[in-house]
């Protein structure tokens, strides 16, 4: 049976509230049972079925952290991931944005909130005679067409429950899938269903996991009860120009391009230790194998059998890898773009890509080798490309890094547990360690190629954290992406 939510309204929020005061000591609890509205909510009277009723809380967390979504149970949201750009990254504004009250020592991305823009609601079933099919949608002219395969997942029949998130288009989706057992021979003793959302953005899916969680039980319990998400498309959708046939196709100026070209905004992680402290133990010392592909802008695919919903988040945290706060490095590069859970209907589009990041349940992606760079098997990463295969073995400067890397991920808890500190957390160690290596290879690369001596040394090298020898074909594989014109003059020695 699928897990039932100990959480009694079907979306629950909380609001993280500016930075505390510092003259006050520490975290304050204000009395229990204050409420207020969440953010961005429409004035007019919830529709029955999701109406909300939160408490504010004044919580230790990062200042980055705008809203949060409560936590509960196994796969409910815990706390947002930062922004992966880091501290002062001035993230672009779409049209209609509101913008905070200026908050002392937060910087524009910092008070920055996008609006709820939900451009479609839907249900997708399983019918024993049919396959899957969108069983209901607002708006019903939307082309909904391969939604019905990436919300629910190859292999999904095994599981009882699920979320992803996907790619529609130029738009964003998260769906919760939920499979229970019926006396129905018509069904075949299984019904299966998904309820999902696409939005130009995912930064705000993670809002409504709860919601989507609770309606997709309520579909199975009682099959044709819209009126919740009827409600909540009303209250949530987004205003878009349709296109002339009536379909609502087109992208809006601010959508993915706009907002995810140079960073990849926070996201809600299911999993009580964070995103990034599962990434960082769930690959170990791979990371930095993986960090290299990423950084080069290759096509990264992964696959898992189902569930997918934390591969998901894999996704997120390989395209956290490769980011660069350096003006204008990596401009003229393929975006890095992360795809999430793709099919085999998807095929026709990655032939097209020269860069991303995405996941899968199905093994047939694995023959198909002119899809893909880098295939990762769970932790089996391997390349079937020959100039890439030395990438794939550890060196000194590797571990070296990763030691690094642990050593800090253990000083942040060692003060967070005897200290208090509450200033600083894991996801922000993560993504600022590889942001700052990564600003450190290409800062040094820039100096070198703006010199009068364009010349690469062994000590130039030893200076961005890279081994002289080992990393040489990574090197010229950088220079090569990225246009910068040095030369390297470091044998290729034998590397163990």
């Amino acid at each position: 049976m699928v897990k039932q939510s100990d959480r009694a309204p079907l979306l629950d929020w909380e609001e993280i509230p500016p930075p505390p005061d510092p003259s006050l000591p520490g975290p304050l609890q204000p009395p229990p049972g204050t409420e207020h509205p969440p953010p961005g909510k429409s004035s007019q009277a919830p529709a029955p079925g999701w109406g909300t009723t939160t408490k504010k809380t004044r919580v230790c967390s990062p200042t980055k952290a705008v809203t949060a979504v409560v936590a509960s149970g196994d796969r409910s949201p815990g706390r947002p991931l930062p922004d992966p750009r880091g501290p002062g990254w001035a993230r672009p504004q779409p049209l209609g944005a509101d913008r905070r009250a200026p908050f002392p020592g937060l910087s524009v991305r910092d008070q920055w909130e996008e609006k709820d823009q939900i451009v479609a609601v839907f249900v997708v079933t399983f019918d024993t005679r049919s396959g899957n099919m969108v069983e209901w949608c607002l708006p019903h002219d939307i082309n909904l067409d391969g939604v019905e395969f990436k919300s629910m997942a190859s292999g999904s029949h095994r599981i009882t429950s699920d979320f992803i998130y996907f790619r529609k288009g130029c738009y964003f989706g998260l769906a919760c899938f939920a499979n229970v057992p019926v006396e129905s021979e018509l069904e075949r003793g299984a019904r299966m269903k998904s309820v999902g959302i696409l939005s130009p953005s995912y930064t705000l899916l993670y809002r409504y996991m709860h919601f989507l969680e609770n309606q997709v039980r309520l579909q199975l319990k009682c099959p044709g009860q819209y009126s919740p998400l009827e409600a909540f498309y009303e209250d949530k959708k987004a205003v878009l120009p349709p296109a002339g046939n009536g379909l609502v196709t087109a992208c809006p100026t601010w959508s993915v391009t706009t907002i995810n070209r140079c960073m990849h905004p926070e996201m809600k992680i299911t999993h009580p230790a964070g995103c990034m402290s599962q990434f960082i133990q769930f690959f170990g010392e791979q990371i930095m194998v993986l960090w290299k592909f990423a950084l080069l802008r290759k096509r990264l695919l992964l696959f898992s059998p189902p569930p997918v919903g934390v591969v998901c988040y894999r996704v997120y945290c390989l395209c956290c890898l490769a980011n660069v706060s350096l003006p204008g490095v990596g401009v003229s590069v393929p975006e890095l773009r992360p795809f999430f859970y793709i099919n085999i209907a998807d095929i026709p589009t990655l032939e097209t890509e020269m860069s991303y990041v995405a996941c899968t349940t199905e093994k047939i992606f694995e023959e198909k080798k002119d899809l893909y760079d880098v295939y990762i098997d769970n932790q089996n990463v391997k390349t079937h490309r020959s100039h890439l295969q030395p990438l794939l073995r550890l060196n000194a400067a590797d571990k070296e890094k990763y030691r690094k890397l642990n050593e800090q991920r253990q000083l942040l808890l060692y003060s967070q547990e005897v200290d208090g500190d509450c200033t600083s957390n894991e996801e922000d160690l993560f993504i600022l360690f590889f942001m700052e290596l990564n600003n450190r290879i290409f800062q040094t690369l820039s100096e070198v190629a703006a010199s009068s001596d364009p010349t690469l040394t062994a000590d130039h090298v030893r200076a961005m954290g890279l081994d002289p020898q080992c990393d040489r074909s990574f090197l010229l594989d950088l220079l090569e992406v990225y246009g910068i014109d040095v030369a390297l003059v470091i044998d290729n020695l034998c590397c163990s």
